[in-house]
């Protein structure tokens, strides 16, 4: 296949697997912009949600690490991938059914851990086709996508809670987004280009050293990003907004995330992980804002939140690929996936924690652990940037 035909099958399969990812994002992210309350509706603590939070990427990054592995071993991509959604977008509904904040929790749990199972596998197929196009533009159509139904979701939660002023039936809504998530993942193994299929595994060859130093960069920006639902537990328990209207702001917060992820791709692909760096100290802004602003302040702090988040969607799985041949990406992203899941239950159980009882020492420990990741992601461009060279020579 010329490299014209070959783009052009790159891109279609991204579009493909983009598609998949608008209405499983819809689903989860829709479910994600009202979990916060819908604990706290349940009886849960600020304590409790910060746990639950990251309990759910602490449990689901071990199960990163072994299923990137096993996609490795078994090359059974598409199966790992289905399975993982099946699970992950099957539980959402079920949280209509919720009777208590432990029964939630558990389905916040499972969601996550599904997610886990499909990650590392689904990554591993939609670098083969970013390879292709720049692994930064590919990741960052891919994260478009992504945030579009991200967008969406909130949307609908924001109608249904306005309609029964109740959290928990609003999740049955999301049913319909995630049966066509699993309609349109059939759609999408249908386009993508078996003739660049991942190569058989060399057990022998090791992960590059500067992988797992982008890991520790990246595990840093981990622990003091803060979470969506502690922020909105904030702005419902101060009364800084409505509680139909914290799933509007998430929604707002995905569109400014989707869009940044595209323009923070092409600079990906144009200046490297530094990039990481700017995209790290705007998200740090969202710590103050969100907490130590009034409703104006919880605004400024989605934008700057959801902007983070645009970056490091379009440019940390990128800086992997870059640095890690195709035959070991599933051990990479299940490996990078697992530190970054430990590193998030950590600062999400800190941030709770510090919550119930300073504000001020949870925006410090948040802000110094991005500033921290910004200087380490500029300290490690050079370095990404030769293993880059090196891996494809």
């Amino acid at each position: 296949m010329d490299p014209q035909e070959r783009r052009k099958a790159a891109i279609r399969f991204i579009v493909c697997l983009g598609i998949v990812s608008l209405f499983a994002d819809m689903t989860y992210e829709g479910a994600a912009s009202i979990i916060g309350p819908f604990l706290k509706e349940k009886g849960a603590t600020a304590t409790e949600v910060g746990i639950i939070a990251g309990m759910g990427e602490m449990l689901a990054a071990s199960l990163r690490y072994f299923s990137g592995r096993f996609a490795d071993r078994t090359r059974a991509y598409w199966t790992i991938t289905i399975i993982g959604y099946g699970v992950n977008l099957i539980v959402v509904p079920a949280m209509a059914f919720a009777g208590n904040w432990e029964m939630a929790a558990l389905l916040v749990v499972m969601e996550r851990t599904g997610k886990a199972i499909r990650g590392p596998a689904r990554d591993v197929l939609l670098s083969n086709a970013t390879s292709v196009v720049g692994h930064g533009w590919g990741f960052g159509l891919h994260a478009a996508f992504d945030q579009t139904g991200a967008m969406v979701g909130p949307l609908l939660m924001a109608v249904a809670v306005s309609e029964t002023h109740q959290f928990g039936p609003a999740f049955l809504r999301l049913a319909i987004p995630a049966v066509l998530a699993l309609g349109s993942l059939l759609l999408a193994m249908s386009a993508y280009p078996v003739h660049g299929e991942p190569p058989a595994p060399k057990a022998e060859q090791p992960l590059p050293r500067v992988f797992w130093l982008y890991v520790a960069a990246a595990a840093v920006l981990a622990g003091g990003f803060v979470d969506y639902p502690l922020l909105a537990y904030h702005w419902q328990s101060h009364s800084l907004v409505a509680p139909a209207t914290i799933p509007l702001i998430y929604s707002g917060a995905m569109g400014i995330n989707g869009l940044t992820a595209l323009v923070f791709g092409r600079l990906f692909d144009r200046f490297g992980v530094r990039v990481l760096a700017f995209g790290t100290a705007i998200s740090l802004l969202a710590l103050p804002l969100g907490f130590l602003g009034g409703t104006v302040g919880a605004l400024a702090a989605a934008a700057c939140w959801a902007t983070g988040h645009g970056a490091q969607d379009a440019s940390l799985r990128s800086g992997i690929a870059q640095v890690v041949s195709m035959n070991k990406r599933g051990s990479a992203f299940g490996a990078f996936n697992g530190v970054f899941g430990v590193a998030w239950f950590a600062g999400s159980t800190l941030m709770g924690v510090l919550y119930d009882h300073s504000l001020f020492a949870l925006v410090g420990f948040g802000m110094a652990m991005q500033a921290a990741s910004a200087v380490m992601f500029l300290w490690l461009h050079p370095r990404v940037r030769e293993a880059a060279r090196l891996a494809h020579t």
